[in-house]
């Protein structure tokens, strides 16, 4: 090992994501040394993994972006009312050239293990090229959907034909022109992607365990009009955003189902349908909290997706019997339209579950379907699998698995007591993927930077939460998912996708109350944090 490896230094940030990139920039801004470390060859995140057709963001890009550089806000341009995953990527890189933060970014290389030395005070990062680093800092910016869920299938490590995880797609792409394709899981990537990849393959085959809700997006290149206008007010139109549910313009009601005639419903539902989009959610205040005024919209999207899909029997394959919103909901181009082709067929693992992969050949209890390649749609260990990836060992060497095994305990998300001066970016227990992550991530980075700003000028050495503050958080953040339907059936919201994950309802739902409460413990002095001097 290398003298370097004595080298102390202010912070190592995890990941290269948008909220790598925003944290470093934040920590230079303070004079600080810090240092990126990333497993991908590039900045970008989610971004930078999933290349898969069709990939783009659920958010409309005028609100997906940075906001804490006006002038960046002002100069790019995005194309669509929908970025695409290739012009989000180009944002990133854009981001990090214009504010010069490249040489304080490590490619290629992970993050192994990152262990507490409390007689220091100091992080060891441990990377997997031999190198380690001492930091006074660790920030978690590792992303929510960022580590892939490989499905436990027998034999699926023995298949002879290629085998491509929509999270971790290759860069130069994947021809399905003439193949015969099996995709397996019907989330986002798979609703976004199918729909290309029945153009191009000759058969498809969609193996299908639930059912997903999904809307059109109506995706279109944008309006030069309606940019300028909303430039023209960008800062004022961000403050709004802020006070909105989901911390996102989804044009909130707040009308409750109960409060209009069904024929006014009716008319908002089919409003909202004809927009596209995730703020369908928000065409009532009730939707997502009561379980009737829920079964409004699920009769609603029942029926269009009847008007869909030509086959009767199909259509009601198709139509999940959870709740609306409870897994999130997916925006489409012509998702449902595919299985009116004579080319793609669907199988219900309900009916007839995989039983193993056999070479080129998924075996369910009742058929034999043989392919050429396989896309594997089946999502990521979501909120907490990139963080456990990692050997984090804390105060008298408890490992972060051992914490969470029960479930993730986080202070606001941003913190996991006896683990001190280690920061999380967007992780269980805030808003998170129930929320617009961009201005999350912003919020969250600001937040730390501003906590390390305070240390520095107070002579804090190091920052903890209260292990009592940190259960008081996290049983509120159940008792208010308790209130809405999300706890309503299994999703990776709780970690149900994942084999042998306990279940836990993860992100906290409701933006404003959440950075409302964040100021408060500020204001308070850091309120439910130990801070030590020395």
């Amino acid at each position: 090992m290398s003298n370097q490896n004595n080298k102390s230094i202010d912070a190592v940030i995890v990941g290269a994501g948008f909220a790598g990139i925003y944290m470093l920039y934040k920590l230079r801004q303070q004079g600080l040394d810090a240092r990126v470390i990333e497993a991908g060859t590039g900045v970008g995140g989610t971004w930078y993994w999933n290349r898969y057709p069709g990939a783009r963001c659920d958010i409309p890009s005028m609100q997906y972006s940075y906001q804490f550089s006006e002038d960046l806000q002002q100069e790019w341009e995005w194309s669509e009312k929908y970025a695409t995953q290739g012009e989000i990527l180009s944002y990133a890189e854009h981001v990090v050239e214009r504010f010069g933060l490249a040489d304080g970014m490590t490619f290629n290389t992970r993050v192994e293990a990152s262990h507490y030395l409390e007689t220091e005070d100091q992080w060891r990062v441990e990377l997997d090229n031999g190198e380690t680093i001492q930091a006074r800092f660790v920030i978690m910016a590792t992303g929510c959907l960022s580590k892939p869920n490989f499905p436990n299938i027998p034999g699926l490590d023995q298949a002879t034909v290629p085998v491509h995880h929509t999270g971790s797609w290759p860069h130069e792409g994947v021809d399905f022109t003439g193949l015969r394709v099996g995709v397996i899981g019907t989330g986002s990537s798979a609703i976004q992607s199918t729909p290309i990849i029945a153009d191009q393959a000759k058969s498809l085959t969609v193996f299908q365990r639930t059912p997903n809700y999904s809307i059109p997006a109506y995706n279109e290149p944008l309006d030069p009009d309606y940019v300028a206008e909303l430039k023209s007010r960008y800062g004022e139109y961000r403050q709004e955003n802020w006070q909105r549910g989901f911390g996102a313009d989804f044009d909130d009601n707040d009308q409750s189902v109960f409060e209009v005639s069904a024929e006014e419903r009716q008319r908002a539902y089919e409003e909202r349908w004809a927009k596209g989009g995730l703020a369908f959610l928000a065409v009532y205040n009730d939707l997502v909290f009561d379980m009737k005024a829920n079964d409004t919209a699920r009769e609603f999207f029942k029926s269009k997706i009847a008007t869909r899909v030509n086959d009767p029997e199909l259509a009601e394959k198709l139509i999940p019997s959870t709740p609306i919103g409870c897994k999130r909901l997916c925006v489409d181009s012509d998702y449902y339209e595919i299985y009116n082709r004579d080319n793609v067929h669907l199988v219900d693992l309900n009916e007839s579950p995989i039983i193993r992969i056999d070479g080129g050949v998924v075996v369910t209890e009742s058929g034999h379907y043989e392919v050429d390649a396989l896309v594997l749609a089946t999502g990521f260990d979501a909120m907490t699998g990139a963080v456990m990836n990692i050997d984090i060992r804390g105060q008298g060497g408890l490992s972060l698995q051992e914490k969470w095994a029960a479930g993730p305990k986080a202070y606001l998300g941003l913190a996991t007591a006896g683990f001190p001066n280690l920061f999380l970016v967007t992780g269980p227990g805030s808003p998170s993927v129930l929320s617009n992550m961009l201005p999350s991530i912003e919020q969250h980075v600001e937040w730390i930077s501003d906590c390390i700003e305070y240390m520095n000028a107070n002579q804090h050495r190091t920052i903890d939460p209260e292990p009592n503050a940190e259960e008081a958080w996290v049983h509120h953040v159940n008792e208010v998912a308790e209130t809405s339907v999300y706890p309503g059936c299994n999703s990776w919201y709780l970690g149900a996708n994942v084999e042998g994950k306990t279940r836990v309802f993860m992100p906290y739902l409701g933006v404003p109350p959440y950075v409302e409460k964040c100021q408060e413990v500020v204001a308070a002095g850091y309120e439910g944090f130990a801070l030590t001097s020395g």
